[in-house]
């Protein structure tokens, strides 16, 4: 399946639109204003929270992904790699997943065990951060797309 992930420019917390390859709004990431660090709630067209993506430490690159009251994923941003950029998306029970960027931090590759489950490509000059994500059929479409949420607010955090 493939995702167009919009930024939202004029708003006061990190949002974003998520539309599927048809051009349909699916999901919505809404950001919190006055908090401390990045919370945001992952939600479908009709306002139901599928999960949340919440940062450990204020100023830390580590965030948890929930599903519910239940730590589904932790992401956490690689610091000392070498031209590239590295995540490691550690979710119970499963292979973890690992996000290998370039050294512009546009374009992504995640893999489970080595195979390619997902491609993720920052759009150049756009007005707010415009992200291509193509999601294999057997992942969790949530999961990857909420992993992207965390990439840009790494890679591309706010001015705001």
């Amino acid at each position: 399946m493939r995702y167009l992930m919009r930024q939202k420019v004029f708003s006061l917390g990190d949002n974003y639109v998520i539309k599927d390859e048809s051009g349909r709004d699916a999901f919505v990431v809404e950001g919190r204003v006055f908090s401390l660090g990045n919370h945001l709630a992952f939600n479908d067209m009709a306002g139901n929270k599928l999960a949340s993506i919440d940062q450990e430490l204020p100023w830390g690159l580590t965030y948890d992904i929930r599903k519910g009251d239940q730590l589904w994923a932790v992401v956490h941003k690689k610091l000392f790699t070498f031209f590239n950029c590295q995540f490691t998306v550690n979710v119970g029970g499963q292979d973890d997943v690992l996000a290998e960027g370039n050294f512009t931090d546009h374009e992504y590759v995640l893999t489970r065990a080595g195979t390619p489950i997902a491609q993720v490509s920052k759009q150049w000059f756009t007005f707010g951060d415009t992200y291509g994500v193509e999601v294999d059929q057997q992942d969790d479409d949530v999961l990857i797309l909420a992993s992207t949420v965390v990439i840009d607010l790494c890679c591309h955090p706010d001015k705001k």
